[in-house]
């Protein structure tokens, strides 16, 4: 019988790849439910198309037109954050796709958790901020999570076949963004138009913006933690500005084993669906003879300090990455409606984290109560700065 997929944040750049995906494999998925954020439109055309049984829009404001648009089916309208935390946990969903982006996508993905769903995990946000407690409640239901991002999924493909085996440390590689070589100077007067064009990747707005900045591997770092039980140390980031080599493990006898591809999402979204299975794709393969030259270079975290403060927050511990999130995801809406210069996105992060409120081991109330002080504290300090 076919998994039954709910797809959180089925409008964005990974759920509308995992549309194309599932149809191309009918007998082997099917879109159960779909949810979305505010585009009301999309979500219809798609709930149209793949006939879910359940379509949730978290906004509630843009219900009735959902409603209009499909009343003539025998689709489930639903809209509000309870909804989406209700659908994930019914008999009728197998795989809980959690792709809603930032801190939003939490408590939805740990109520998919809490029913024992398995779960293909784009939302990172979720382990950076919650880690512990996501561990925690996964032993404790049965959960799976399975990472759809490129760099653990090759992670993960690098150490199936290898339980038991010491892992010395691993490499999340990165693009380095579209700003690699550029001067500090340079670096604070990039516009938010030229930051969203990201060389490699086709992706929203918020983790283009991340992958400049080199956040979005500061979260992946902290991410990386939670799924493979690492410590800090063990966990390198490397740029390779090709976006080949996925990333790399590093294995106690001095082997190294890689995952590589084109830069192509439908290929983790596949396997985090059908792991350990590989299904036979019409996709475009890699040739290594028509690739070009594969380089690799240390970041340099001076220049982008994203990095390093993510780092620093996943050596805190408690809530500190929380609070790294909570004031990046501030930090790169002020930067894209030209409130703060690129420069100052890691400024507003810093100081977040030295003025928030710190605990060692939060519970999930307190993990709220420090993403709204985190983001009161990065609002406060961007209406005081000026580019």
């Amino acid at each position: 019988m076919a998994e039954r997929v709910a797809i959180l944040g089925s409008t964005g750049s990974i759920g509308t790849q995992a549309l194309e995906v599932i149809s191309k494999f009918p007998d082997r998925f099917s879109a159960e439910v779909l949810v979305a954020g505010n585009n009301y439109e999309i979500l219809a055309r798609q709930a149209l198309q793949f006939h879910p049984d359940v379509v949730v829009i978290g906004n509630t404001d843009h219900y009735p037109q959902l409603r209009e648009i499909l009343r003539d089916t025998n689709i489930k309208v639903y809209a509000g954050s309870e909804a989406v935390e209700q659908v994930v946990t019914s008999s009728r969903v197998d795989v809980v796709l959690a792709s809603i982006v930032g801190y939003s996508g939490l408590r939805s993905t740990i109520a998919a958790i809490k029913a024992g769903k398995k779960i293909a995990l784009a939302n990172k946000e979720t382990l950076v901020v919650a880690g512990e407690i996501i561990e925690k409640l996964t032993r404790e239901s049965g959960s799976r999570i399975l990472p759809v991002d490129s760099e653990h999924s090759a992670i993960l493909q690098c150490l199936t076949g290898e339980t038991g085996n010491p892992v010395e440390y691993i490499s999340l590689t990165a693009s380095g963004g579209p700003f690699l070589h550029y001067s500090t100077e340079r670096l604070h007067e990039i516009t938010p138009k030229q930051a969203l064009r990201h060389p490699n990747w086709d992706m929203g707005s918020k983790i283009t913006i991340d992958s400049a900045s080199l956040m979005n591997k500061g979260l992946e770092v902290i991410e990386a933690r939670w799924l493979f039980d690492l410590s800090p140390d063990q966990i390198r980031v490397v740029i390779h500005p090709q976006s080949i080599i996925h990333s790399l493990v590093h294995f106690a006898d001095g082997s190294v084993k890689a995952q590589l591809g084109i830069p192509d999402m439908r290929v983790p979204i596949l396997y985090a669906l059908t792991y350990p299975e590989r299904l036979p794709t019409d996709l475009p393969r890699l040739n290594l003879v028509k690739t070009c030259s594969l380089t690799f270079s240390e970041p340099d975290l001076i220049k982008f300090r994203n990095l390093s403060l993510a780092y620093d927050a996943l050596r805190e511990g408690g809530n500190m990455p929380c609070i790294l999130n909570a004031a990046n995801e501030i930090a790169v809406n002020a930067f894209l409606n030209g409130q703060i210069a690129f420069t100052q996105m890691p400024d507003v992060v810093q100081f977040s984290m030295e003025k928030t409120e710190f605990r060692s081991s939060p519970d999930i109330e307190f993990l709220e109560f420090s993403d709204r002080s985190a983001r009161d504290v990065a609002n406060s300090y961007i209406s005081k700065l000026n580019i």
